[in-house]
C-alpha cells in the first residue's frame, strides 16, 4: 500500500467543500424565519433576485445564474406562478423560449426581503465590508472551478444578487 493510501481522511472541518457546504446551510437557517414571513423558500427567493435585478428572463437565462439545469428550475417556476409571483409566457420572436416575468405581488417582496442581509449581518457578527470581501473570494473560487472544471453550461454564472447586497 502507498502512504496515499493508509493515511487518515481528512476531517470534515478541515475540507473547504464542507466548510461552504455547511455555511450555506446555516445561512439558510438564519434566513428561514424570514422567508417563512413571506411564504417563500429559499430557492423562490433565488429566482426572485434573479428577477427584481433584471425583470422578464428567459427560463435558460434565470438557470444559468442560478448554475440550474432549466429542467430543474420549471417545477419551481410553475409553483411560484401558481402562488401568483411571477408569469411564464412564449417569447413571440422564438416560441422554444419561456418568459418569466414578476407580477405585481412578486415585484413588492422585494421590500420586504431586504432584511434579509440585516439578518444575515447580525447573525454573523462581522462587518459588511469583511462578509463582502469573503463573497468576493468565495466567488472567485467558484469561477476558477468552473473555468476548470467546463461549470453547469460550459461558463460560471452570473451575479444574483446586486452589487450591494454583497453579504447574501
Amino acid at each position: 500500500m502507498t502512504e496515499a493510501t493508509t493515511a487518515p481522511p481528512v476531517p470534515l472541518e478541515d475540507q473547504l467543500c464542507f466548510s461552504i457546504y455547511s455555511a450555506e446551510i446555516a445561512i439558510q437557517r438564519a434566513y428561514k424565519p424570514l422567508l417563512d414571513d413571506l411564504g417563500l423558500t429559499y430557492p423562490q427567493y433565488l429566482v426572485l433576485n434573479v428577477l427584481w435585478r433584471e425583470d422578464a428572463q428567459t427560463v435558460g437565462g434565470i438557470a444559468q445564474q442560478l448554475a440550474l439545469e432549466s429542467s430543474t428550475l420549471t417545477p419551481l417556476l410553475k409553483r411560484m406562478e401558481a402562488a401568483g409571483l411571477l408569469h411564464r409566457t412564449r417569447n413571440p420572436e422564438n416560441e422554444r423560449q419561456v418568459i418569466i416575468a414578476l407580477t405585481p405581488d412578486g415585484d413588492s417582496l422585494r421590500f420586504r426581503a431586504g432584511c434579509l442581509n440585516e439578518k444575515l449581518l447580525l447573525a454573523s457578527g462581522e462587518t459588511p465590508g469583511h462578509l463582502a470581501e469573503l463573497n468576493r473570494l468565495v466567488r472567485q473560487l467558484r469561477d476558477a472551478i468552473y473555468s476548470h472544471a467546463g461549470g453547469a453550461a460550459g461558463a460560471a454564472p452570473g451575479p444574483v444578487a446586486a452589487p450591494e447586497s454583497t453579504t447574501s
